[in-house]
């Protein structure tokens, strides 16, 4: 074993990597360079049409504040001791790791070394005094805790995995770090020789940004932490005892997910194969870009990404599923007066008012099938929503947009002549029904096509009060309710709903490459 000064001298070296060294290179102070990359998360959000009420810098004062007070908190319920720690510490980061955790590689020269299972971040044994948490005594209660909400933790693996964790043996966590080794973060109150755990201290930003100490308690603990899968137990075993530990309720709901791959691959800056989210932007619009990855963003296991896959799904489902359904049905052709048509109940009886028949009608069976399946398409987009199943919400209305436009195709709107009255009911019931499913579609993609969505909605001339999801009643004329968009003038004709897309350049080019490998 190396001496304490060696490893000392190690570690500060790899902080100057990790912080110091990038600021350097980039001719800037740490401070500025926090600063700059907080500027480009924020600017990303923003590009990606990502909006919210708050975005908090643990690097704030009201953050330092709330720190100090919930450190004061643990400290006073005797939660906190000082002891001696050593282990395998990764300074990369930040955090002590168990043997279970980690793997063996060999360096350059040959040299065995220690790494982090997860990241493949090097670690080295540490020996060091910090403040320790009293994790082993919350191990019970936690355990309590899940037990007692099955659906605190979702989707249910990640739960299990929780429940696994507190099976085996629970440590008291280091809750300090040495601050002649880690000068950035909030220093220990009352001791300057320490700062407090990144992990302690970031996850703490969930009370500050709600006006902890004085003002969170109007909002906690009704918190949903939405996190990725590697950060899992920060947030399901060390935040909730912390909470405990400080008086407080754990929060409401977790949700996880997975992770996006590259070709089967982890995204590595060494592999190249880093997905920009500004490019992806600009080569699949914002409103595609979002759509791919919420429609093939599966919560309980890792999906992987490749350009001709979101190139394939957007032209299927948004440039001719549900494009191609607004330009027919809404095209002056078979709507010349550009008019929201009238629904005929003799056309379309409801099949209580017949006695469970639908013979005195035009509509068939399958007619009925999708007005139902659209119908029940609110609640269950909302239910999913809710339960963080956001695939399987787009999933649903994408099944119901292929079979509009089967009820569209099946009918041929455009052979009915209109100048027969008969044929004039029927025709713009089709169209009336057509008008009506797309304009709960358009209403219930506002969250993940906004774009698309308003630009939908504005040529069904339906109103920005008239979109919430809280009230969204379809095919009202159906159950001889009064529709509110009937006879109503249809917004102008802003061309194409979405444009398709075309393979990059770049994929056509591993395309041929491949080809010629084959041969």
């Amino acid at each position: 074993m190396q001496p304490r000064s060696d490893k000392q001298r190690r570690h500060q070296q790899e902080v100057l990597v990790l912080i110091q060294q990038a600021a350097a290179a980039a001719g800037v102070s740490p401070a500025q360079l926090c600063a700059r990359v907080s500027a480009l998360f924020r600017g990303a959000l923003a590009q990606g049409a990502v909006s919210f009420t708050d975005f908090v810098r643990t690097s704030e004062p009201r953050h330092c504040r709330a720190v100090r007070h919930f450190w004061a908190a643990l400290r006073e319920r005797g939660a906190l001791y000082k002891g001696c720690y050593e282990g395998w510490y990764c300074t990369a980061e930040e955090s002590f790791l168990p043997a279970s955790q980690l793997a063996e590689r060999r360096d350059a020269q040959g040299r065995a070394l220690k790494v982090s299972l997860e990241s493949g971040h090097q670690v080295h044994w540490t020996k060091e005094e910090n403040y320790m948490f009293r994790l082993s005594e919350f191990q019970e209660p936690l355990r309590k805790w899940l037990r007692d909400n099955p659906h605190v933790i979702s989707p249910a693996p990640f739960y299990q995995q929780v429940l696994h964790w507190l099976q085996e043996d629970l440590p008291d966590l280091s809750v300090s770090r040495d601050r002649s080794r880690l000068q950035w973060g909030i220093p220990v109150p009352n001791d300057s020789t320490q700062t407090i755990y990144v992990w302690v201290d970031a996850l703490v930003n969930y009370l500050s940004v709600l006006g902890s100490p004085e003002t969170h308690g109007e909002w906690w603990p009704a918190a949903h932490h939405i996190v990725g899968k590697d950060i899992l137990k920060f947030h399901a075993v060390y935040w909730p005892a912390l909470l405990m530990a400080a008086g407080l309720a754990p929060p409401e709901r977790i949700f996880v997910h997975s992770h996006w791959t590259v070709h089967g691959q982890k995204m590595s800056k060494s592999l190249g194969n880093v997905i920009d989210p500004d490019s992806c932007f600009r080569q699949y619009t914002v409103d595609g870009f979002r759509y791919f990855l919420l429609r093939q963003g599966v919560p309980e296991r890792d999906c992987d990404y490749y350009d001709e896959k979101v190139v394939k799904l957007v032209n299927s489902e948004l440039a001719d599923a549900l494009g191609g359904l607004l330009n027919r049905s809404t095209a002056l052709s078979i709507n010349p007066s550009n008019t929201y048509p009238c629904f005929s109940e003799s056309c379309f009886p409801k099949v209580s008012d017949y006695g469970g028949t639908r013979a005195l009608g035009r509509a068939s069976t399958e007619d009925y099938e999708l007005v139902a399946s659209v119908a029940s398409l609110p609640l269950q987009v909302a239910s999913y929503f809710e339960g963080f199943q956001i695939y399987k919400a787009l999933e649903c209305i994408a099944l119901c947009v292929r079979e509009t436009n089967g009820f569209f195709q099946r009918h041929q709107p455009w052979k009915l002549d209109r100048k027969e009255p008969a044929e004039k009911l029927w025709l713009d019931t089709i169209i009336h029904v057509t008008l009506e499913c797309l304009r709960v579609y358009g209403t219930l993609l506002q969250p993940v096509i906004p774009s698309t969505a308003d630009k939908l909605l504005s040529r069904l001339s339906v109103e920005p009060e008239e979109r919430s999801l809280s009230d969204l009643t379809f095919l009202p004329r159906y159950s001889g309710k009064r529709c509110p968009f009937e006879g109503r003038q249809l917004g102008p004709d802003t061309g194409i709903l979405f444009h398709r897309l075309e393979k990059s350049r770049q994929s056509q080019v591993k395309n041929k490459s491949s080809l010629v490998s084959d041969k």
